[in-house]
């Protein structure tokens, strides 16, 4: 595990640290995705949480879903392309789930990359913490 602010970061995880999401690879070509701890906690308490559609395309860099919480309201932005295959049915009915647990009972969504690339641009392993503490070191937001 890799230390970020006080909490655990699982280095068998891709981070996207400019937009504070993590995907897991489950195996099957898919990828579990979710917000970072430390987002969920500059977002304040999290009230909703809306994906886009189950079959859908997204954008790299563009939205795909809508968090609102108690000081936020904005998107969950991909690192890559690629299509929806499932959501977290419990997260849209209590999403406070994502306050407790990011990530675990937290997770937004299931994604299928559209190319072999989506590595490109995120960060695993043993370079997570280092990743993490240069970019809260540069612009970042606090929560």
């Amino acid at each position: 595990m890799a230390i970020v602010e006080g909490r655990d970061y699982p280095e068998h995880f891709y981070y996207d640290v400019d937009n504070q999401i993590w995907y897991e690879p489950l195996g099957d070509g898919t990828l579990k995705a979710g917000f970072t701890p430390w987002a969920v906690a500059l977002m304040g308490e999290v009230l909703v949480f809306t994906p886009k559609r189950i079959g859908r395309d997204f954008e790299r860099g563009r939205g795909f879903a809508v968090l609102e919480g108690g000081k936020w309201v904005g998107s969950a932005r991909a690192a890559f392309d690629g299509v929806v295959i499932a959501h977290n049915e419990a997260l849209i009915g209590n999403p406070g789930l994502m306050d407790a647990d990011a990530f675990g009972q937290g997770w937004m969504m299931v994604v299928r990359a559209a190319g072999d690339d989506w590595r490109a641009g995120l960060v695993t392993g043993s370079d997570v913490a280092d990743a993490f503490a240069a970019w809260l070191g540069s612009n970042a937001p606090q929560p």
